[in-house]
């Protein structure tokens, strides 16, 4: 073969293979995988909500999901945002020893598909009543008893459609709600709750090229064989939203703005504790805003910190003090209206707090007393100890310049000119005085 035609069969050799290679990226799948770790609550919504927005060109979404549940709202948000999306999406419980509880589980059957990993877990759905104490009256105790029912029939409803909308064993999702059953991943897989078990993620993608599933009302066949995995983790904003949505923070931040903004108006000028109160209590006035709060216990808290405050301005005695430090404790423990106990304040903060103001209304209690306590000063009593200068020689009778004005002055002894001095007595406007020999050096 001439040399010629055979550079011409190389340079084609190499076009094709570069052809070939870049017809094979194109028809790539493209797979954007999320991480859910921890308490599901308004961060979590608003990172999965974010994403999928802008996920319009993916041809799959991968939730890798390790859980021990959240919020039944935040839950509800990210259920309809799995409903109404056209992209399918597949949620994998992962790594080993993660697990899918309570509202984990709510996702897992919400999902176009489910997978878990070795060593996983899932279930104990059953909504908890935090509310319940086990005293009050008979009617009281039927009332709780019929709301329970109704949030635990209401948590069925909501599992058992979601597992025939994704042809998943409904049975376990009752069981899950109604008795908190867990099951493993080799038992799920068994039970038809979940699709797949994988041991990776490229494990799951090869298991499920080809399947053909249903999405939004859509009939979708995956490619999954040469996929084209984006990581996207949480961003600074949803590590934002995490941090100052967790309970105990947001109730810290709350009581930071409120004694900063006194602090301030107590001692206007100085500036920081107004500013750092200010921020403060924006930041968690907004977190209050995505939280269940109860708007009871939130101005109970904010009733009994002004009434504690009040007690240096007001002659009560203790009573507000005494009562500010009740309303407070009571809107501490009220503040947050949700049945998770991820979301409580905890109880060593409640206390911790507790401390401070009461240690806050004894000091201004001892201040008003000790105020109360001091003999009144008027008029020129109040000059009494000041401190001043002769005008001339004090013979019995003279002038002096006490803070700043001249005034008429007696003294027992004589005195030399611009010599210090000291006030002892008055006698009216005329000022009893001594020579102040602390000052003779001066």
């Amino acid at each position: 073969m001439p040399s010629g035609l055979r550079l011409f069969f190389s340079r084609l050799c190499w076009m094709l293979t570069i052809l070939l290679a870049s017809t094979s990226i194109s028809n790539a799948a493209k797979v954007i995988e999320l991480h859910i770790k921890g308490a599901i609550g308004p961060a979590t919504v608003d990172y999965i909500e974010r994403n999928l927005d802008t996920a319009q060109n993916a041809d799959l979404i991968l939730i890798n999901l390790d859980t021990p549940g959240g919020l039944d709202e935040s839950t509800r948000d990210i259920i309809q945002k799995f409903l109404s999306s056209n992209i399918p999406i597949v949620t994998y419980v992962s790594p080993n020893g993660a697990r899918a509880a309570s509202a984990g589980t709510y996702l897992l059957y919400a999902s176009t598909l489910a997978a878990m990993a070795p060593g996983t877990q899932l279930g104990a759905a059953s909504p908890v009543n935090m509310g319940e104490t086990g005293f009050g009256s008979e009617e009281n105790s039927n009332q709780q008893t019929t709301m329970k029912k109704k949030i635990t029939n209401d948590a069925v409803a909501t599992i058992r459609s979601l597992a025939q909308l994704r042809g998943r064993n409904p049975d376990f999702a009752q069981k899950a709600v109604l008795n908190a059953e867990t099951l493993t991943a080799t038992e799920a897989l068994k039970a038809h709750v979940i699709n797949y078990i994988a041991v990776d993620e490229k494990d799951l993608l090869a298991q499920m090229n080809g399947v053909s599933v249903i999405q939004n009302n859509q009939k979708i066949v995956l490619n999954t064989s040469n996929s084209q995995i984006q990581v996207i983790e949480p961003d600074w904003r949803t590590r934002f939203l995490s941090i100052i949505t967790d309970p105990t923070v947001a109730y810290l931040l709350l009581l930071l703005g409120i004694y900063g903004i006194f602090f301030e108006l107590v001692n206007p000028g100085h500036l920081f504790p107004g500013v750092i109160g200010t921020i403060s209590i924006c930041i968690a006035l907004y977190a209050f805003q995505l939280l269940p709060i109860n708007y009871a216990g939130f101005f109970l808290i904010v009733l009994g910190i002004g009434f504690i405050i009040a007690e240096a301005f007001v002659p009560a005695f203790g009573t507000l003090g005494g009562g500010g430090t009740i309303a407070f404790i009571i809107g501490s423990i009220m503040l947050f209206d949700t049945n998770n106990a991820l979301y409580h304040i905890a109880w060593s903060v409640i206390a911790a707090m507790v401390f401070v103001n009461i240690f806050v209304f004894v000091f201004l209690l001892s201040v008003v007393i000790k105020a109360r306590r001091q003999r009144v000063k008027h008029g020129v009593a109040v000059l009494v100890g000041a401190k001043g200068r002769t005008l001339g020689a004090i013979n019995l009778e003279g002038q002096a310049m006490v803070c700043g004005e001249i005034w008429s002055v007696h003294s027992k002894k004589l005195i030399p000119a611009n010599s210090p001095i000291i006030v002892t007595a008055t006698s009216g406007l005329v000022l009893e005085i001594e020579e102040d020999t602390s000052n003779r050096g001066e």
